[in-house]
């Protein structure tokens, strides 16, 4: 991207203000783009590994930064939810620390992308559908399952298949050429299935499929404003999120969905 189109774009996100919370807070920059309406949005889907990126050597938090650099986005799609972006900008702001509780569950967040996008001039997007109460519902429900007798069977699917998925990691659960492939993808959809499958009806908006819903709509809506500008978007979520993350935005005709995995080459 030329320096005066990214200048552009840059100063009318920045003009937004740091009380924008959601997709909505991209409402406005259409006229900065400077190109027609076909640009494609180029897009890449990227899997965090959350408190890991603090322990793992392959995937680190450097590594993870480069990732980013290399990517050069326009916007970043977070996993945080727009009630909370607010005040983990404003912390930001005023310590060069975020404090909002549920961000600083994300080093990815806190250790790389809240300080990339002071030098590199980003603007962050949150896109996650997690609430507080959504998280205790879930953990309600599922202890339930796990001590009802009668769901035994589905809970022992349940947990065999997420051994399962951990035997077949087979030591890569932290490369992230391996992570950003179609190969772990498969992994987690077949390791998900029997918790998709049992305890969605159990779970409400908590269930695999509700919450990947509301994550895939938060998402969707903010490539909706930014469509036919050509920006480049990241959108980095949990590495189990990642397939139905790409499974939504190749649902669209206005987007180029890149390989993650050149990043980290």
């Amino acid at each position: 991207m030329n320096t005066t189109r990214r200048t552009a774009i840059v100063a009318g996100l920045t003009s937004l203000g740091a009380a924008s919370v959601g997709a909505s807070s991209l409402a406005g920059c259409a006229q900065d783009s400077g190109e027609g309406d076909d640009a494609l949005t180029k897009v890449y889907v990227l899997g965090a590994i959350h408190r890991r990126h603090r322990t793992s050597e392959r995937y680190s938090l450097d590594i993870l930064r480069g990732a980013i650099r290399k990517a050069q986005p326009d916007l970043v799609l977070t996993e945080i939810p727009p009630d909370r972006i607010a005040e983990a900008r404003r912390s930001f702001a005023e310590t060069g620390e975020v404090t909002e509780s549920r961000t600083r569950a994300f080093p990815e967040l806190t250790d790389v992308v809240f300080p990339l996008s002071a030098e590199m001039g980003f603007r962050m997007v949150a896109t996650a559908g997690w609430t507080q109460e959504i998280a205790d519902n879930r953990r309600r429900a599922l202890a339930a399952i796990e001590a009802d007798p009668a769901r035994a069977p589905q809970w022992a699917e349940h947990r065999q298949a997420r051994a399962d998925f951990s035997a077949a990691l087979k030591g890569r659960g932290d490369d992230p050429r391996f992570l950003h492939s179609e190969e772990y993808d498969a992994l987690v959809e077949a390791a998900q299935t029997p918790y998709q499958t049992y305890f969605d009806g159990d779970l409400g908006p908590g269930g695999w499929t509700q919450i990947n819903a509301a994550h895939t709509g938060l998402i969707g809506e903010a490539l909706d404003v930014v469509s036919g500008q050509g920006l480049t978007v990241l959108i980095l979520f949990g590495a189990f999120h990642k397939y139905l993350i790409r499974r939504s935005v190749l649902l669209r005709d206005d987007v180029q969905l890149l390989d993650a995995a050149q990043l980290f080459v």
